[in-house]
């Protein structure tokens, strides 16, 4: 029997040796991986940067995500904060922190994972650098740039009364698919179980794969940039929790439409890790891209649905009710 190659059997040269080919280019890369530092082009004089971290137990858990879907969410995530700047996607550096005895097949994988999600969500953005290192936890950081393309940012404080309220991107599906996760894709003991969760996936693969690996409307944060969005972010925490910030810095209240939020709107509102893309539109603006409309902007603070304020949030949050485990 082949026994793997492990991180600390072949070492942080001969890894990063077999990681670089699967990396994606970028196409604003004039320098990258093998110097102190890369170097990508900045043409607009300016560049959007944001920076997100997934830890293995508070984040995801090996036994329900593959190598592959790793990388993907963690490309997906950060792209999905640039395009809420209204900015397009043009490089990443990933730091990655993983147990010596990890295989290298798992770093390949999530190499794949980033490749792919890159090619799929927003192609001519790659990766241009990052860093290993050795921690008794997976831990991977990604740190995202993106080009503004001439244009303001598009801010989360610039919501004003009488504006349309929409979003592109499906709402409530990734928070579905990890209750499932958590009901059955578990043991005998409740402890995360990779067969149970390959079944989960099976009979529910878009509602897991919401989870594991979401498709962010990476595309439509630049067309809602050119529309005239006047303000916008990304669904990372939940649709209640991320637009009451959006209220907040806009000083203004969000009234949803029960009806927009589909069958259960608070399961709309209340899950998380949507990746979805949240915009407020001056009226009359033809909404573009993906986006549909669920409520309007009126003056006061807070949320409200049908009128009635709003006070549930829930959501994703990695210090609530974490128990310590991993799996």
């Amino acid at each position: 029997m082949t026994v793997p190659d492990t991180l600390g059997g072949i070492g942080e040269i001969a890894t990063l040796e077999r990681i670089f080919p699967r990396l994606p280019q970028a196409a604003a890369q004039l320098l990258g991986p093998g110097d102190d530092a890369a170097v990508i082009a900045a043409p607009d004089g300016r560049f959007v940067v944001t920076t997100d971290m997934m830890i293995h137990g508070p984040d995801f858990r090996l036994a329900w995500s593959t190598p592959r879907d790793l990388g993907w969410k963690a490309a997906a995530s950060n792209l999905s904060d640039v395009a809420a700047m209204g900015a397009v996607p043009t490089a990443l550096v990933v730091a990655i922190a993983a147990p010596s005895h990890s295989p290298v097949a798992l770093l390949e994988g999530i190499a794949d994972g980033l490749r792919e999600a890159c090619a799929a969500l927003w192609p001519g953005c790659g990766v241009v650098g990052g860093d290993l290192s050795v921690s008794s936890a997976l831990t991977i950081a990604v740190t995202a740039f993106g080009d503004l393309e001439g244009r303001d940012p598009v801010l989360r404080s610039g919501a004003s009364e009488g504006d349309v309220l929409a979003v592109s991107g499906e709402l409530g599906r990734a928070g579905v698919g990890l209750r499932l996760l958590f009901e059955r894709g578990v043991d005998d003991l409740g402890d995360p179980d990779a067969a149970a969760a390959a079944s989960v996936r099976a009979d529910n693969p878009d509602l897991v794969g919401a989870q594991l690996a979401p498709t962010p409307p990476i595309a439509d944060g630049r067309a809602a940039a050119l529309a005239g969005a006047t303000a916008m972010l990304d669904l990372s925490d939940g649709l209640a929790i991320d637009a009451r910030r959006l209220a907040r810095a806009s000083g203004v209240r969000l009234d949803f439409a029960s009806a927009a939020l589909g069958d259960d709107p608070r399961l709309a509102l209340e899950g998380g890790e949507d990746h979805a893309l949240l915009a407020t539109f001056p009226p009359h603006t033809a909404l573009p891209g993906g986006f549909r409309a669920i409520g309007t902007v009126q003056a006061g603070d807070g949320l409200a649905v049908d009128g009635t304020p709003y006070l549930g949030s829930v959501g994703w949050d990695p210090y609530r009710g974490w128990n310590g485990a991993s799996g």
